[in-house]
């Protein structure tokens, strides 16, 4: 296995901008050190509609942009004039709200003269755990899990990518944000499953696994349904705790048995775990236990690289200008770019 200290990062300070959804970020990033990682969140404008509306993202995306750059440079002690490169997400995610961040970062890498960058969304939580003191080895397993996004993904070194499995429908964030919704428990829905499953009996509601059989690919609409049928069958004599606990265990146990079998199955000896679902510590501690009985190693990034950041944005983009890459000013956004 390659040692990730031995990765060809890029020489000089990087800032990153990442605004791909519902919180606008910015960061400073020199080779794998976090400078500075600034976000601001829209959850609690958000709240009030239970889930993103994108035109009211789009333009608080505008309203955050510039004060949040400023401040992650500010606190990054990095002055303009020694930034090296501007990064941005720019696919995929919705076009308003991407269309924001990379405005911003052409004119930023315009007036400063120096190179501009798109980066993968995916790309970025993949490497979010470069950040970490003792990175990953190449190759390796990564897990990632998020509201849109479920993969499993052999990783055999940077910018070598295979998805060995994936959902066939749902994500098993979006499981989450819907069971959460109907159990009135509102938005953030990953959040609020964790916290009413502390009080909860796990075992009080079996809830469906979706595929049998030999597989790494993922099924959550099952589940989504039978949440909702759970809700209609018991109304008000619901227990929300238990509901709640029951259908986080059976997600954690779900992505724990396809990691374990996809880990066999590639004959991985390492795993990460990343995305915004990474930030369960039921699914944390999980795969934590589960690695330690097999002999392998556990890698997942700290809870403030899990969620949407400009600091694995960063991250992917060091080896990538490193390795010479650059766009120009055609560069354009994608909602719907695969990975």
């Amino acid at each position: 296995m390659a040692s990730s200290s031995e990765l060809k990062l890029f020489d000089r300070p990087i800032l990153a901008i990442e605004s791909s959804c519902d919180e606008t970020s910015a960061a400073v990033i020199y080779g794998r050190s976090v400078l500075s990682n600034i976000v601001a969140s829209q959850i609690e404008m958000h709240q009030k509609w239970g889930g993103v509306v994108p035109e009211a993202a789009a333009r608080a995306h505008v309203e955050a942009v510039l004060p949040v750059i400023e401040e992650a440079i500010i606190r990054s002690g990095i002055g303009r004039d020694e930034l090296g490169a501007i990064a941005v997400t720019n696919r995929p995610g919705l076009v308003g709200a991407l269309s924001v961040g990379l405005t911003a970062a052409k004119a930023m890498a315009f007036s400063l003269k120096i190179p501009l960058l798109g980066v993968h969304h995916l790309e970025g939580h993949l490497l979010s755990t470069l950040a970490l003191e003792t990175p990953p080895p190449f190759p390796h397993t990564c897990l990632i899990v998020s509201g849109g996004h479920t993969e499993m993904i052999d990783v055999q070194a940077l910018g070598e990518y295979r998805i060995v499995g994936a959902t066939r429908d749902d994500a098993a964030g979006e499981a989450f944000d819907k069971g959460a919704r109907l159990l009135g428990l509102g938005y953030p829905g990953g959040l609020a499953i964790q916290t009413a499953a502390q009080s909860g009996n796990a075992k009080r509601y079996p809830l469906p696994k979706g595929l049998s059989g030999d597989t790494i690919d993922f099924s959550f609409s099952g589940l989504k349904t039978a949440v909702l049928r759970l809700t209609e069958k018991e109304g008000d004599a619901i227990s929300v705790p238990d509901a709640a606990a029951s259908l986080q265990e059976t997600v954690v146990s779900v992505l724990t048995e396809r990691a374990m079998r996809a880990m066999d199955r590639l004959d991985s000896k390492a795993l990460t775990l990343v995305g915004g679902v990474a930030a369960n510590l039921a699914l944390r501690s999980r795969l934590q236990a589960a690695c330690d009985l097999r002999g392998y190693s556990f890698f997942t990034p700290p809870l403030s690289l899990c969620t949407d950041n400009a600091a694995m944005i960063g991250l992917a983009a060091s080896y990538q200008l490193a390795n010479g890459k650059r766009d120009g000013w055609d560069l354009d956004v994608y909602p719907n770019a695969d990975i």
